[in-house]
């Protein structure tokens, strides 16, 4: 078909439209994909209540999809090695859209999370290979504003999904979350095709790796499903949960002893022996693990506590993409003239501060004072995301860059699966410790309480309405007592995290382009 002939010179980099059009299309289908990672999350009590089950049965329409997604991200490299990278990436996108309009026609939940997992499986090579075709078509001295393009979709989408997602089902219904992919993914994939077809990587008919796919499908799908249904079935002392724990850490144990020694392993560990790579993906992951942490407590607070409507958590949320949007460009252009650990390292100090400035609110915090905070975090996210990118590629030869990409994204979604599941557990955990804590101090033996219930008494309450009124104040406070705690723990993470990045070794060039050019 198109692919190149082992011996044909390389082709030269894109320059002008044609360029300008595969970031545009490249750009729209890393932001669909990591957009429907989150737009689904603010639909949930409406896409349970049109399928008739209960909200956390509708929290699988989130959970089969990071699953399949998750499981596939570390195969993209043989895939890509197999198949093409253009061929499989405009593939990757077209199976992403026709599954996402099966999903928009769901008529019962099984459907819908069918719908789901083919969903996130076709999904799954489509962000790492989408930055690996952006690194190939730009000119080498141009490669930190494709990587910085990259970087902003990947970071924008998951801000704007819960307003978007909000904002659709409150005036649509629940299925254009879905129908709205078809003509941007269709779009992407026409005009990727067009660009790319002629330039289509080498492939290599590899002989799949049964077993460690299997033990990929089974380790990674039986800790995604333990994190996702953990909190709900307490954790360990589920049964379930621990026989999942168990099989996820056997199978994942096994899968690396298996992978270092398989002659065509599914996924290239090899790569972990470069040390910026490790560096990179050890720091983005644990970055991702604090950063994605405060995304997800932040608007739960909002919302459970101090009653916002989603759409306005989503809008509080919002202000920290408008500095990531208007900077990202900037320090893509200008990476090549600063060391990228000292971008990093005001990117973890800067999070640090922002954290601990969150872990001082109170319940009574408006919304002008919330996004002050929100705003000033968009500073650090296009210094952690776009250097650290740079980083873990550094001195790859381009054959490489496919499977570096698929298995740091791996670790990078597996970051943010592990801190949803370890954040929300440490808030409401901590929230009933705050709770039991501040219940001490309401009795008439405190002064402050008696005034307080004569207060209330006066309002013609009975005891048991004056009793539930105080409880409702304690709950508020014990909550936001606890996410001040989960606050202040991720920036500690932040400031741990500090001297890790200092360990990676300069120079740190154009992604792609170290050693096997």
């Amino acid at each position: 078909m198109a692919a190149t002939p082992q011996n044909a010179a390389p082709l030269k980099p894109l320059h002008g439209m044609p360029l300008v059009l595969l970031t545009i299309a490249v750009a729209f289908s890393t932001f669909m994909e990591v957009l429907d990672m989150t737009i689904v999350n603010v639909s949930v009590p409406h896409i349970a209540g049109s399928l008739a089950v209960s909200p956390n049965e509708g929290t699988w329409a989130i959970s089969s999809y990071s699953l399949a997604s998750a499981i596939m991200q570390p195969l993209t490299g043989w895939i890509a090695r197999r198949f093409g990278e253009v061929r499989t990436f405009v593939i990757s996108v077209l199976l992403f859209v026709l599954f996402s309009m099966f999903c928009g026609m769901a008529t019962t939940m099984p459907m819908l999370v069918f719908g789901r997992l083919m969903q996130g499986a076709g999904s799954g090579p489509m962000v790492a290979l989408s930055l690996t075709l952006l690194l190939s078509s730009y000119p080498k001295e141009r490669q930190g504003v494709a990587l910085a393009m990259w970087a902003m979709t990947v970071v924008i989408a998951p801000i704007f999904g819960p307003i978007l997602g909000g904002w659709i089902t409150d005036n649509y219904s629940w299925p254009w979350i879905f129908y709205i992919n078809a003509p941007v993914g269709l779009l992407a994939a026409l005009i990727t095709w067009t660009l790319l077809h002629k330039r289509e990587t080498k492939t290599a008919r590899t002989p799949i790796d049964a077993v460690g796919l299997i033990l990929l499908i089974a380790g990674v799908g039986c800790l995604q499903f333990m994190l996702d249904n953990g909190n709900d079935h307490d954790w360990f002392n589920s049964p379930l949960i621990l026989s999942l724990g168990l099989i996820a850490v056997v199978c994942l144990t096994f899968l690396v002893v298996w992978e270092i020694h398989a002659k065509h392993p599914v996924i290239d560990l090899s790569l972990f022996k470069k040390r910026n790579f490790t560096v990179g993906v050890i720091s983005l992951s644990l970055g991702m693990f604090a950063f994605f942490g405060i995304n997800v407590v932040f608007p739960l607070w909002l919302q459970t506590t101090l009653n916002y409507t989603a759409t306005w958590a989503g809008l509080a949320a919002a202000p920290s993409g408008v500095l990531a949007f208007l900077l990202s460009p900037i320090i893509g252009r200008n990476m090549h003239k600063i060391d990228l650990r000292i971008l990093v390292t005001l990117a973890f100090v800067i999070f640090a501060g922002t954290s601990y400035w969150f872990s001082t609110f109170d319940s009574a915090a408006s919304f002008g004072t919330l996004i002050v905070p929100r705003f000033v975090m968009g500073l650090a996210i296009p210094c952690f995301f776009i250097p650290l990118n740079q980083i873990y590629l550094s001195g790859l030869p381009a054959s490489e860059i496919a499977s570096a990409s698929g298995l740091s994204n791996f670790f990078r979604t597996l970051g943010s699966s592990v801190s949803t599941a370890v954040m929300v557990t440490l808030w409401q955990h901590r929230g009933i410790y705050h709770h039991a804590s501040l219940t001490e101090y309401v009795n008439n033996g405190t002064p402050a309480s008696s005034q307080y219930l004569d207060k209330l008494s006066h309002l013609g309450l009975s005891a048991t309405q004056k009793l539930g009124y105080i409880n409702q104040i304690v709950d508020r406070e014990g909550y936001t007592l606890a996410v001040n705690d989960v606050f202040y723990g991720c920036a500690v993470l932040f400031v741990l995290l500090l001297p890790v990045l200092w360990f990676a070794r300069p120079p740190f060039g154009s992604a792609g382009g170290g050693a096997g050019h």
